[in-house]
């Protein structure tokens, strides 16, 4: 197995093996960026694109959302590793992930700002691709920053934390899409408040090491391209880390992507219980972050106490396969809330534990920003795919049902091939 962690014994401080359990403030930091981060992707992935859709232009709907979120998407395939190898290479005083986690939050949170007023279809596109693009500079940085800083036995309780913190972001996402009762524009508004106010204290309690100048290396445009390759053949544990994250994502987003729209075509939730669709999406986003927090908390510290991360990772992807099945099966508003819970209990623990397993299969020291770039391909790729297979499953095969049994099936075979990961337990 790949040590990521193995360096020189007169590395410098920002590469040296981290070894002293890391502090509170550092990890609340960590926590409050990823809040920021997620409010910003999830409040208009959730709400706000959504109602921005359908006020261009309520037929086509789902076409015009597919269209923004997978061009979105797109941009954070390659944003993500390409921001990570660059925090890898920067030598600034601010340290190498601080300085891109306060780029990043700068361009997301006035692209945001923009969305706000966007006049069409076009715009508000491109406006959605420079917040991904944004979003992804501060996650690539603040993602390696746990490698960076974090002991091996502490990982998987600071990766349950930091999940703690992503859907905490994802219910305030929620929230703010509900209070702003279809102002969009608002809601906007309200999600780049969030994300500069999330940034805060970790950047100026993020004690981020600098790399030091004879530890740079020179930039040379086709050896940077060619890093970005992690050969399976070499590394093959990092390979079955990447292509089951990759499953799992896919099959939960094509469960989230068009859960506004679940309530309204298939629950009929208004017109069966009064209660608002953007609440509706309020209600199961706050019963799933919840649980993601209980499960991503617990799980996270369980697995470091066992020492074991496969076994979490291959029930916690079993759970989430079958939430939704639930959703599948029963297209209520009382199925609903259990999916939604099933599917939060699934999440957390798998959220936790998998990153603390990947962090242990990353290639190098020196690449880790990159390399966890790559990884994180594995969460947007399923954002490009998924509006895709959504759209055709939905309107084209055999609606709701087929779509959720269809991400049942993708999420189940991520959850088998876990075990062909040899160097982790």
């Amino acid at each position: 197995m790949p040590d990521r962690s193995a360096a020189p014994s007169d590395a410098p401080a920002s590469l040296a093996v981290p070894t002293a359990p890391v502090r509170f403030p550092w990890v609340m930091g960590v926590i409050l960026v990823n809040v920021g981060i997620n409010v910003a992707f999830f409040g208009p992935i959730q709400v706000l694109l959504a109602q921005q859709a359908a006020h261009f232009e309520p037929g086509q709907k789902e076409a015009i959302l597919a269209l923004v979120t997978g061009a979105g998407a797109a941009v954070s395939v390659v944003a993500n590793p390409l921001f990570g190898a660059f925090s890898d290479r920067t030598g600034s005083r601010l340290g190498r992930r601080r300085l891109w986690v306060l780029v990043g939050v700068i361009l997301a949170a006035t692209a945001l700002m923009g969305l706000a007023g966007a006049p069409n279809i076009a715009v508000m596109t491109v406006l959605w691709c420079l917040v991904q693009a944004g979003c992804n500079a501060a996650y690539a940085a603040i993602t390696a920053a746990v490698p960076d800083r974090v002991p091996v036995a502490q990982r998987g309780t600071v990766g349950g934390l930091a999940a703690m913190g992503v859907n905490v972001g994802i219910l305030i996402g929620a929230v703010i899409g509900a209070v702003v009762a279809g102002n969009f524009s608002l809601g906007y508004v309200l999600c780049a408040a969030a994300l500069v106010v999330g940034m805060v204290v970790y950047l100026f309690r993020a004690d981020d090491d600098p790399l030091p100048r004879y530890a740079l290396r020179r930039f040379a445009l086709g050896t940077f391209l060619a890093s970005f390759w992690v050969s399976p053949h070499r590394y093959p544990d990092f390979a079955w880390a990447w292509i089951t994250r990759f499953l799992v994502n896919v099959g939960n987003h094509m469960v989230l992507v068009y859960l506004l729209y679940f309530l309204v075509d298939a629950v009929h939730l208004e017109p069966t219980t009064g209660i608002p669709p953007a609440t509706g999406v309020l209600i199961l986003t706050g019963l799933y972050v919840v649980m993601v927090i209980i499960t991503a908390v617990t799980g996270g510290w369980l697995s470091d106490l066992m020492g074991k991360r496969k076994p979490l990772v291959i029930v916690s992807s079993v759970i989430i396969a079958v939430a939704s099945l639930i959703l599948a099966f029963s297209p209520t508003w009382s199925g609903a809330i259990v999916g939604a819970g099933v599917l939060g209990a699934g999440f957390g623990t798998y959220l936790a534990v998998d990153y603390a397993l990947i962090t242990q299969v990353l290639p190098t020291a020196t690449d880790s920003g990159k390399d966890l770039g790559v990884i994180n391909i594995a969460n947007s790729l399923p954002q490009v795919f998924a509006p895709v297979i959504a759209y055709t499953f939905v309107v084209h095969v055999a609606g709701y049902v087929s779509l959720y049994v269809a991400a049942a099936a993708v999420g189940l075979l991520g959850a088998v091939l876990v075990t062909r990961i040899r160097g982790v337990a």
